[in-house]
């Protein structure tokens, strides 16, 4: 992380905040006081009133997918839309893959 920030987010109110990173402290959303999810340094956030895409970050960020930078630039592949996770969850299931690696596979069979 270059400039030391990373994103924490809140599923309920759909919005995001860059802050600094510290591992042994809560975010709390400032709009619902709920607890905020730590997403990641390369994580951009959806618009709010974009529903959609608001339902799919939630699944990827309830199994534990981050959008940390990688040794290459970026966080990989991340499922857009809800069709896509839906494909990602069906072949997880079908195949025992744990959810969080199928929802970060570019490709399933």
């Amino acid at each position: 992380m270059s400039n030391g920030k990373t994103s924490y987010v809140c599923l309920p109110c759909r919005v995001s905040y860059k802050q600094s990173y510290d591992r042994a402290r809560q975010r709390i959303c400032p709009r619902c006081a709920g607890p905020m999810i730590h997403a990641g340094s390369a994580f951009a956030a959806p618009r709010q009133r974009d529903v959609a895409a608001w339902r799919t970050l939630t699944v990827l960020l309830n199994a534990g997918v981050g959008f940390h930078k990688s040794c290459c630039g970026g966080p990989g592949y991340r499922p857009r839309t809800l069709r896509d996770v839906r494909e990602r969850m069906t072949f997880a299931q079908r195949s025992d893959t744990p959810v969080a690696g199928a929802l970060v596979r570019r490709d399933v069979p």
